[in-house]
């Protein structure tokens, strides 16, 4: 394995200087730069980042808590922080919530007591003045996808605007009997979402058509069983909307096994999009978010709190992205 003194053996220059420039700690000549940079791929240098970390009082370890990996955005989400994360010189600590309130109180507790420099979460609701109080003993935290502190940094998505649109599309495909297959009412994207819903319904003089919100999304099989009973309750529906991709799913499977064909008895909608739907036999028509975009802002944002100066306060910051209306085979 290559070391420092290679690199600055094969660049023809002092260890010091190699340090100085993989560091950025003073200013190195240009031509001199580069020469270092090239001797580093050429050795594939790879530094000490653990000692590196460990000398300036941190371990340059990223942990992120996400519910769901699985047919979900956050897939494409932890895949742009990693990416970003390792370009800074960060790994990353990854925790599978399953949207389980106990499952993540054990997880913060545990990240508690490692030794991590900060902290990306989209969280079940529930264990707000736990994260509350990491936050206050110092630990950097970005929420992500899910606002559940405005104290908190963030990076989310206009889910109103999600959910309004949503319906405007189906609208101007006819549709008047709209049922809407959402999640948890604690979580603020499902609860914005519905927002957006039900004001495009008030505004369109339409009658609200919404399943009974579990505690927690289960994904494929919630959608599937939700749309039987939407199908038992609801003898006019010609349109669905689902909370994501995965339960968009399990609505097509049902419509199929109820003999119902897409588009043409039903449209359907996904409000989270993710590379899933154009993937299915019925292509699935979304609201497209950037998860990869949406976790390389996250990873920025949480390594800038990280390694700004201790001695000021970190002012809060919230980004909004957002979602394109992406139709597809489910509402031509």
């Amino acid at each position: 394995m290559a070391t420092l003194k290679d690199v600055a053996k094969l660049a023809n220059v002092d260890v010091s200087t190699v340090s100085r420039a993989l560091n950025n700690t003073s200013y190195v000549h240009p031509d001199t730069r580069a020469r270092i940079i090239k001797a580093v791929e050429e050795l594939s240098y790879q530094p000490n980042i653990l000692a590196r970390g460990l000398r300036q009082g941190k371990r340059n370890t990223i942990a992120v808590i996400v519910p769901k990996l699985s047919f979900s955005i956050f897939e494409e989400l932890t895949a742009g922080i990693q990416d970003k994360a390792q370009k800074h010189g960060y790994s990353t600590i990854l925790c599978n919530t399953d949207d389980d309130k106990i499952t993540e109180k054990e997880c913060l507790n545990r990240l508690r007591n490692t030794l991590v420099d900060g902290m990306i979460i989209a969280g079940t609701g529930y264990n707000k003045r736990l994260v509350r109080d990491m936050s206050a003993d110092g630990m950097p935290v970005v929420q992500v996808i899910r606002q559940l502190d405005p104290n908190l940094c963030s990076v989310t998505v206009d889910n109103v605007s999600v959910g309004y649109q949503a319906v405007q599309h189906l609208i101007s495909k006819g549709c008047q009997n709209i049922g809407l297959i959402n999640g948890s009412m604690q979580i603020s994207p499902y609860a914005e979402r519905y927002e957006g819903y039900s004001k495009a319904i008030r505004e369109n003089k339409l009658k609200e058509i919404t399943m009974e919100i579990p505690s927690k999304n289960r994904g494929v099989v919630y959608g599937h069983d939700s749309t039987e009973r939407l199908l038992d309750e609801n003898a006019k529906l010609d349109a669905i909307l689902a909370a994501t991709d995965a339960q968009g799913m399990g609505v097509l499977r049902a419509l199929k096994e109820n003999g119902l064909r897409v588009p043409q008895d039903i449209r359907v909608v996904s409000m989270t999009g993710y590379r899933l739907g154009e993937m299915l036999e019925t292509t699935l028509t979304s609201m497209e978010l950037p998860g990869f975009e949406i976790g390389v802002s996250a990873a920025n944002m949480a390594i800038a709190a990280i390694e700004a100066d201790k001695s000021q306060p970190i002012a809060v910051r919230h980004v909004s992205f957002s979602a394109v209306l992406t139709p597809r085979e489910s509402t031509m």
